[in-house]
């Protein structure tokens, strides 16, 4: 175990993202999940250029990064973002929200499973009960909120499967990203600072396509702002983890991402917390704990 400050960044960042999701819903709900995603970005990327400005200028940082990189990891993170906050948008209902959400979560999972292949780690069997405990956890903590069983889900899935599938896109995106962010980047410079106010110039693209009718408040000027700040900071960290810290660690560490944001959420949201919250948790903990364990670096013996 690799337990630096590059992998501590990643845990932080996953704690960050915690905090967010509440607000994110909360904002969403004033202004419009297209209005809300283009405000944070852009309020994000306000931030992440001027320290830009003042060390050179983004065409010298476009300049210091790889074409692979630039464009494939760019290219994901963008897609990860634009995906995610569309089908949370399509989604029709509060508990189709919170399905789309579960679909998303399976960015842990892949992110493991991707890192044998792309980064060359190597499982054992325990990578497989490691997995389907953690997401049976991830199912009863977001289950928490509203009741999801596989016949609702099923039946709102073919009701309207393209919010799913861009989930399912999202997914696959960001372990894609996590993985070819270490691979393509490695211990050299990242580009997330030039990532997120691009990806914030193409939701306001949209949101020009489709406009919403949404009521600007002082509440929502301070979330806007809040997500903004977090959302730079919790990025920053994630990318340094993925290029500099344990990958597999904070990969499996990552399953919890969802149980603290149910926390949070509850507190925010004034939900109250059930009995199947805390199972999940433990199932959560015990799958993390797993799938870490199964998958060991290149070159090292794994027991069987």
């Amino acid at each position: 175990m690799r337990l630096d400050l590059n992998t501590l960044s990643g845990f932080a960042a996953i704690l960050l993202w915690s905090t967010t999701i509440a607000v994110v819903r909360s904002l969403s709900e004033q202004v419009g999940s297209l209005t809300a995603a283009a405000s944070v970005y852009l309020v994000g990327g306000f931030f992440c250029l001027i320290p830009l400005f003042r060390r050179g200028s983004p065409a010298r940082k476009i300049r210091d990064l790889s074409p692979p990189y630039l464009l494939g990891c760019g290219g994901l993170f963008v897609l990860y973002m634009l995906v995610l906050y569309l089908g949370i948008g399509l989604a029709g209902s509060r508990q189709q929200v919170l399905e789309v959400g579960l679909v998303n979560y399976l960015w842990p999972t892949l992110t493991l499973i991707f890192s044998l292949f792309i980064l060359h780690k190597k499982a054992s069997w325990k990578l497989l009960p490691g997995t389907g405990l953690a997401l049976a956890g991830i199912f009863l903590v977001i289950g928490q909120e509203v009741s999801i069983s596989w016949s609702s889900f099923s039946e709102n899935f073919a009701a309207n499967p393209i919010a799913y599938s861009l989930a399912l896109i999202a997914a696959v995106s960001w372990a894609l990203y996590s993985n070819l962010t270490r691979r393509l980047a490695g211990n050299g410079r990242g580009g997330v600072e030039l990532f997120i106010p691009l990806t914030g110039i193409v939701f306001l693209g949209l949101l020009f396509l489709y406009p919403e009718n949404g009521l600007w408040t002082i509440r929502a000027a301070g979330e806007a702002l809040f997500l903004g700040l977090v959302t730079v900071t919790a990025y920053l960290l994630w990318d340094r983890a993925m290029r500099k810290g344990d990958v597999v660690l904070v990969a499996a560490f990552s399953y919890l991402t969802p149980l603290f944001s149910t926390i949070v959420s509850c507190l925010y949201l004034g939900i109250n917390a059930g009995i199947t919250l805390w199972i999940g948790c433990i199932l959560i903990i015990a799958g993390s704990i797993l799938s870490w364990i199964s998958i060991s670096e290149p070159g090292t013996e794994i027991s069987k």
